[in-house]
């Protein structure tokens, strides 16, 4: 969530609180038996979803996730947003056990936390010469397991620029009751110090040695990164705002977009931790980017091996708007939350708004993989539960819709990028003699689960084959292709006949 809160002040207003000095607060409240589950009820737009039917929101009005899995349910934490309505604020709680159908269960607090509040309102706000008040909404939390401690951590802001909290709340069960902890991380607003932090937006890794560190920050001086206390899950050393890890690149002496919402794991099968981050505006061109290191401590590399902590954009961009045919295209798919099943599968979730209304913020869940070089890619295609049988080289021929992953940098904010820049799909046929188009010198292969597209031109491109959903189209299933080429940019295909 960028520091940039005018947008979502003006468009999803929410409603006053009074804050209550306790606590720890009532686990949410199940919204009943819903109806049987059609899949093709997940539509694009959902007017009539507002405050009155909270309960009936399932995927609706997701901003900002983070997933867990516990035992055989995920649930999921975001940001108090409602479309065109005002709404409580609190952390909305949803669950799901297949990651398609989720339920609407309830928040996290029955107010605005006090610590965080307290913290806010003891700096003067220089417009009003008055006490800062907080805005009434929690942005981009992240839960976490350590032991047998839930650990949710929340965003809390104002509209005095960098002053901001991330605060910690604790539970023994994923519904709480919840119980604040401590303020982790605080940004005030001082702007003749060297550290110019944002304290929002945060996310947690633990490493292969046991130690906490937490990444966050979301414009100003980029992304940070400090240690925790691994017994509180708060700062090891009080009033530490941490080392910057990541930074946006410049046009001229202008910024080229916003980095915020940072996402960090650790992969065992490649000995890597991961560094994922939000570029640009959120309504429009939010995409991913990610960077990888040997160490929690960083220095995170992008594709080219640069580090990710210079002044230029990095790739790979791994998820970015798009727009296949007969859609409107989906913007601002960025703030990721990165999780995995009980197995090896990954998944990553954001939000995603249609191209028809970009206020619209529906739950978006994508299958991840990784390339033989260690890099992660997301699926065209949201997760849908469809059965991964064999696909032989002959179930490849056919046509298919190919997405390139480019990017125009547009340097700015919310005034600046209101042009999502959608990556819209071109056609790609792949013949049965090992063709692809019209050019008899550019190949095709298949090796397990993995497509090989060599281009007469020099580009050489390594794509996942998986089964999923064509959700453009309402067909069940057809062959998803995902990987990157040998520049790093992301390849997306989808086979249509």
């Amino acid at each position: 969530m960028p520091a940039g809160i005018l947008f979502l002040a003006a468009i999803v207003t929410v409603s006053c609180s009074k804050d209550d000095p306790a606590a720890t607060v009532t686990p949410p409240v199940d919204g009943g038996t819903p109806a049987a589950f059609n899949i093709a009820s997940i539509t694009d737009t959902y007017p009539g979803y507002g405050p009155a039917t909270v309960y009936q929101w399932g995927y609706r009005n997701v901003h900002d996730p983070s997933i867990i899995k516990d035992g055989d349910t995920y649930y999921c934490y975001s940001t108090d947003v409602c479309y065109g309505a005002d709404i409580r604020p609190g952390i909305q709680v949803r669950k799901s056990t297949d990651l398609i159908k989720w339920d609407f269960v309830g928040w996290v607090f029955d107010q605005l936390p006090a610590m965080g509040s307290q913290y806010i309102r003891s700096f003067n706000n220089p417009r009003t010469n008055t006490s800062t008040q907080p805005f009434n909404s929690l942005w981009a939390p992240y839960i976490i397991k350590v032991g047998s401690e839930y650990r949710l951590y929340y965003s809390l802001s104002s509209e005095v620029g960098r002053l901001s909290v991330i605060g910690l709340a604790t539970a023994s069960t994923p519904l709480g009751p919840w119980t604040e902890r401590g303020l982790a991380v605080t940004s005030p607003p001082d702007t003749s110090g060297t550290t110019q932090t944002n304290a929002i937006d945060p996310t947690v890794v633990i490493d292969q040695s046991g130690k906490h560190w937490m990444y966050y920050g979301s414009a100003w001086d980029g992304i940070y990164m400090l240690e925790l206390n691994p017994d509180t899950g708060l700062a090891k050393s009080g009033g530490d705002k941490g080392v910057r890890v990541a930074q946006r690149g410049f046009t001229g002496n202008r910024i080229n977009g916003n980095i915020e919402g940072p996402e960090v794991i650790y992969n065992a099968q490649f000995n890597k931790y991961y560094l994922f981050i939000a570029y640009d505006w959120l309504q429009t061109k939010y995409n991913v980017r990610v960077g990888r290191s040997d160490s929690p401590q960083g220095p995170f590399l992008d594709y080219a091996g640069a580090d990710i902590n210079n002044n230029l954009d990095d790739s790979p961009m791994i998820l970015a708007p798009y727009k296949f045919n007969g859609h409107s295209g989906w913007q601002g798919v960025s703030h990721c939350a990165v999780f995995k099943d009980d197995g090896s599968q990954y998944f990553m979730a954001h939000q995603g708004r249609p191209g028809i209304d970009s206020y619209y913020m529906d739950l978006h869940v994508r299958p991840m993989y990784w390339t033989e070089e260690g890099w992660p890619i997301v699926s065209p295609e949201r997760y849908a539960g469809v059965e991964q049988t064999a696909i032989a080289t002959a179930d490849l021929v056919g046509n298919y819709e190919q997405i390139i992953l480019g990017y125009q940098v547009v340097p700015g904010y919310a005034a600046e990028q209101t042009d999502p820049n959608f990556q819209t799909s071109i056609a790609l046929k792949l013949n049965a003699d090992g063709s692809m188009n019209t050019d008899v010198a550019s190949r095709w292969t298949l090796t397990g689960s993995w497509l090989t597209l060599t281009w007469s031109n020099g580009f050489t491109d390594k794509l996942h084959v998986e089964r999923g959903r064509d959700w453009e189209n309402s067909k069940t299933s057809t062959i998803l292709l995902s990987g990157l080429n040998n520049s790093g940019t992301a390849i997306w295909g989808k086979k249509i006949d």
